[in-house]
């Protein structure tokens, strides 16, 4: 791992043609969280005064000032049988953003913001064509598709890395590197407040104040479509088993719905729950995930980011996944590690249990989440681990990261300068 050296003076003045330029892409809403945060800590370096942010993003980018040029929509696919239905439209955006950015709208320096696929492909013929290219988000090369470092060597000037056990992987493969820790770690406190974040919720749903007494279960079912057709319907069948089994306990199932085209999906299997069981307690919130999981006891959740964020709220968790078959098969050859969450990643063990596609029975999803409830020293030894991944992965992220791009941009103009 090498460090970023002091950032020199530069001075771009006003001329539209002078001032800095970023482009960078995230393609999915995961990508959009991460670089809200440096795009906000950019605004705050004297040098980078100026700044023209362009590329594609999300609403958390473009309102800390970034113009997004195509939808980053396009781009939000999961699944190599779902990428190949929208590979035309992909490669047509990414034909135009490549020539855009050799073109008029030629930058300073490229940020790629997670989006492998897609972002390496950009940054190989941007690098070629002389344009600075960082990569924010280091693909999974330690879980799966390990042969991807070959071209990250040739597409990537500087990979900054999430985790810190990364760092050492491009250190032996001969590519510049930064830990920058987890922006997530900053933004989640070190210790949470349950009894707060269920205030906040009962005050947002309008309920009584007692109303979320007893055992609260957070279910997080995914952020798209594919994965609410797929996961969803066993999420709700479970909760309806685990209300059946625990019949006559107060239990709260609580559910942030991540973005607004979800909703009615929801809706609907919620009818469909109450029409089995009126009495199942049931909330769909809009968004609120970080409150969710904080008022939570338990968590079942679709893996992915989100299962982060739950270790880093300490919550015990039963994570699951379905894709298609095909899919499957795919990633169960390219993969050699043995989980996929990232909470058993990051310890290196088995610390929650993964029920995925056909253990992911609303039995078995029921039974492990009883586990959990039924023996809190286990919860308590889990907390212990997951505080120690938390201080592990606090980092100032956002500024770091804005460090890289401003370090790279003062070092492009002032080698231009000596030309």
């Amino acid at each position: 791992m090498t460090s970023l050296p002091p950032l020199p003076a530069a001075s771009f003045g006003n001329d539209r043609n002078t001032l800095p330029k970023l482009a960078c892409v995230a393609g999915e809403p995961s990508g959009d969280l991460l670089a809200a945060p440096v795009l906000s800590a950019l605004n705050q370096i004297p040098d980078m005064a100026g700044l023209e942010v362009y590329g594609i993003g999300g609403p958390r980018m473009q309102a800390e000032g970034m113009r997004s040029d195509w939808p980053m929509e396009t781009l939000s696919v999961r699944g190599y049988v779902e990428a190949i239905k929208q590979l035309p439209s992909i490669l047509k955006l990414r034909k135009e953003l490549i020539a855009n950015l050799l073109g008029d709208a030629r930058p300073d320096v490229y940020l790629g913001i997670d989006a492998p696929d897609f972002n390496l492909g950009v940054e190989l013929q941007l690098r070629k064509a002389g344009i600075p290219t960082l990569h924010f988000v280091s693909p999974s090369i330690w879980a799966w598709r390990a042969g991807r470092i070959k071209k990250i060597a040739q597409a990537v000037d500087r990979m900054l890395c999430i985790f810190p056990f990364e760092t050492e992987i491009y250190d032996r493969a001969g590519v510049a590197s930064t830990y920058v820790g987890h922006p997530l770690a900053s933004e989640i406190p070190l210790a949470p407040d349950a009894p707060r974040a269920r205030k906040k919720i009962i005050e947002t749903l309008k309920l009584s104040s007692t109303s979320l007494d007893g055992t609260v279960v957070a279910v997080l079912p995914g952020s798209r479509g594919s994965e609410i057709e797929l996961i969803a319907p066993v999420f709700f069948e479970t909760m309806q088993l685990l209300a059946e089994r625990l019949k006559g306990q107060s239990l709260h199932f609580l559910i942030p719905v991540a973005t607004p085209h979800l909703r009615e999906p929801l809706e609907q299997l919620l009818l469909k729950s109450k029409s089995i069981n009126p009495d199942i307690e049931i909330h769909l919130l809009n968004g609120m995930a970080d409150e969710v999981l904080e008022a939570s006891d338990v968590v079942l959740i679709a893996s992915g980011t989100a299962t982060l964020q739950a270790a880093l709220w300490k919550k015990p968790m039963v994570i699951s996944y379905k894709v298609p078959w095909l899919t499957a098969q795919i990633m169960k050859r390219q993969g050699y590690l043995p989980y996929v969450g990232l909470p058993n990643i990051l310890c290196g063990e088995f610390v929650v249990p993964e029920l995925l596609q056909d253990d992911a029975t609303p039995q078995k999803l029921a039974s492990a989440l009883q586990e959990w409830l039924e023996h809190p020293y286990k919860v308590a030894e889990l907390k212990v681990r997951f505080a120690q991944m938390h201080e592990t992965l606090r980092r100032p992220t956002g500024l770091l990261v804005a460090q890289a791009v401003a370090q790279t941009i003062a070092n492009g103009r002032k080698h231009q300068a000596t030309q």
